[in-house]
């Protein structure tokens, strides 16, 4: 059931991550190979997110199989308390908690760095500028490319229009009646000539007009990892390793921040993202644990309405922890502590519920909730 649901819920986010990259992945010649390369490599990163909320649900689900089933009466009147029934699942949550970890660890610094090289690699060798008549597009950063007429198969274009902005101390704006683009991957660069144009370049108060016969602007292909911004270095890509040198280290700090691959946003944010690699891991210990006694206390419920509420339970979790991680960038360490108060939260309320299913006896709360949904189902 782990698997199933890790599958399930892995493949539904890849998609929808490939579909933000839609307009990158359409510019460019790839593959099915390359494609499922690039879900390789995004794996480890969901995987992180993803394993505590499958490690919950295949305990809850499974457990509130059994209520349902009375298969833990049985097992109750034949001497059996909740207590005994727990190795298993901590057995079980235990190997998730470890397989998480590692993930955390080295598997999604791997994973994002091999990403960013893919694309890199991708956009340098494979790449098509794949313009749209009649839009602005702006694949290039500071660079704007309008074409009234395009066509995809011969490169040519109709009626165009370009401002240039890469240049801090002035604008090139240039208009033509005509153009070409050609792609020169040993180059890694892309080619547009305009023919039979204007040029108007501006500098401070001056504006410069000049006609032209052919002129040709080239763009490095690596350039567009910048407008999708991969150009900077995240906190994802660094490794555990990395985080501490980073963090315990000025000197290395001071380096990063010179040379630009990182900001002091992102700066501030290392030792909560440190905490945060040792937090969510133990999540999948804490919330399949978590789950025991919630799938005793709402037996009743079916497996489709058992769902809803762990998800919503994930939710509530996963929801704190952003809370915490987002404070990473303005206080880091009420950050740092605040990534595991989720887990000391669902930890302490799971010893609860687990010595009232023992009991069996149902909080004032919860047995509201349970009353209220009966009379709606009989409704």
């Amino acid at each position: 059931m782990f698997l199933l649901i890790g599958s399930c819920l892995l493949g539904l986010i890849l998609v929808g991550r490939m579909l933000q990259l839609r307009e990158m992945l359409l510019s460019q010649n790839l593959g099915v190979f390359d494609v499922l390369r690039l879900f390789v490599y995004l794996s480890p990163f969901f995987m992180l997110q993803l394993t505590p909320i499958a490690c919950m649900l295949s305990v809850f689900l499974t457990f509130l199989r059994m209520a349902a089933d009375r298969e833990l009466t049985a097992l109750k009147a034949s001497g059996v308390s909740l207590y005994q029934l727990l190795p298993a699942p901590f057995i079980f949550c235990t190997l998730c908690t470890l397989f998480s970890l590692y993930i955390s660890l080295f598997g999604v610094a791997w994973g994002m760095e091999q990403f960013k090289l893919s694309l890199l690699e991708f956009a340098r060798t494979k790449t098509k500028l794949s313009l749209q008549a009649g839009v602005f597009n702006q694949e290039f950063p500071g660079l704007t490319i309008y074409a009234q007429q395009v066509d995809l198969n011969s490169g040519d274009i109709r009626f165009v229009f370009v401002q240039d902005k890469t240049s801090k101390s002035f604008t090139t704006t240039v208009v033509a009646p005509e153009g070409t683009v050609t792609t020169d991957p040993d180059k890694e660069q892309i080619k547009v000539v305009f023919k039979n144009g204007r040029l108007f370049r501006r500098v401070d108060e001056t504006l410069e007009v000049l006609r032209f016969r052919n002129y040709a602007v080239r763009l490095p292909l690596g350039n567009m990892l910048t407008s999708m911004g991969y150009s900077s270095m995240s906190l994802k890509e660094m490794s555990f390793q990395r985080l501490l040198e980073v963090a315990g280290d000025e000197g290395v700090q001071q380096k990063l921040l010179q040379t630009g691959r990182i900001d002091s946003n992102k700066l501030r944010a290392v030792p909560t993202e440190i905490q945060k690699r040792l937090a969510l891991p133990l999540a999948c210990l804490v919330l399949g644990l978590f789950s025991v006694p919630i799938a005793s206390v709402f037996r009743a419920l079916k497996q489709q309405h058992g769902l809803v509420l762990a998800l919503g339970v994930f939710l509530v979790y996963y929801s704190l922890l952003t809370v915490a991680e987002s404070m990473g960038e303005t206080q880091p360490l009420i950050a740092s502590f605040g990534v595991w108060v989720p887990n000391v939260l669902f930890g302490g309320v799971g010893l609860l519920f687990l010595r009232q299913a023992v009991r069996e006896r149902v909080p004032a709360g919860i047995l509201w909730v349970l009353q209220l949904m009966h009379r709606r189902v009989a409704a």
